[in-house]
């Protein structure tokens, strides 16, 4: 199997075995010896509220649009769960996130009371591209690449490949490997999207561990045999956020910030 490292965004070369890569952590709730540590990201390693702020900020300020930047971006991230249930309940075939963020773009337009045909599909694209270019919470550069010394570091995500790739070149994010949603085709909390990129690293699945921000995230993981660290970001969804501020079970870990993962993988 060709190392993760070789090239790319990882760096080094060879061949490399799965088996020989561990940090010493062994998860309470699996008994298994962690081998890789993947990373839930909208939220968790990105800033995904200012990044699209910011975007429809500018893209606002282009067309002399009278909006609130926050607000939109929050009414564009609540379509985000709605918009992949019909593919998660087989409803609809499986589309990349892109797609989705697309067509969800439009629906926000038209419920701000703006008419989505008067702007140019190049522009909608690009401002649906935003998504790709989310800013690296503080801690979250350095987390990873601590981490990184001494286990398997990826998303899991339900972005698509194109868009990690992306975001992770744009924000100095040091992946060993990237496997979007699709690779996997499914989304979470399908078990499908937590048992195969376990799969596809030669892993049991209690030897990977998903880092992730949302208590509903991580009980989906831990009910497909994976270990759980919880990531506190209280300043994910902006003011009044009211879920996910605390732990709401007995994870393996728990951290302040992705440094503080990296010490207590240590």
């Amino acid at each position: 199997m060709t190392s993760p490292h070789a090239g790319g965004l990882g760096g080094g070369s060879g061949q490399w075995d799965a088996s020989e890569v561990a940090g010493g952590y062994v998860s309470a709730s699996t008994g298994k010896a962690v081998r890789a540590v993947l990373f839930d990201v909208f939220g968790t390693v990105v800033d995904w509220r200012s990044g699209i702020a910011a975007a429809v900020r500018q893209f606002a300020s282009g067309h002399h649009l009278d909006i609130d930047p926050e607000a939109f971006a929050d009414q564009w991230r609540g379509r985000y769960v709605p918009s992949m249930r019909p593919v998660r309940e087989g409803h609809r075939p499986f589309v990349s996130l892109d797609v989705l963020h697309r067509e969800n773009l439009l629906e926000v337009l038209t419920a701000t009371g703006l008419d989505a045909t008067s702007f140019g599909a190049a522009e909608l694209d690009g401002l649906a591209r935003a998504w790709h270019f989310l800013p690296p919470w503080p801690d979250s550069v350095a987390g990873i690449a601590q981490v990184k010394r001494d286990y398997i570091v990826g998303p899991l995500s339900n972005g698509n490949t194109g868009l990690l790739l992306d975001m992770a070149r744009a924000g100095g994010l040091g992946w060993d490997l990237i496997l979007g949603s699709d690779v996997t085709r499914a989304y979470k909390p399908d078990p499908v999207a937590y048992l195969r990129p376990a799969e596809l690293l030669g892993l049991d699945p209690g030897q990977v561990m998903l880092a992730a921000a949302h208590n509903g995230d991580l009980a989906a993981a831990r009910a497909a045999g994976l270990a759980t660290a919880f990531i506190l970001r209280p300043d994910e969804a902006g003011p009044g956020k009211a879920a996910d501020l605390a732990p709401a079970a007995d994870w393996d870990l728990v951290a302040p910030s992705l440094t503080g993962l990296a010490s207590q993988l240590r």
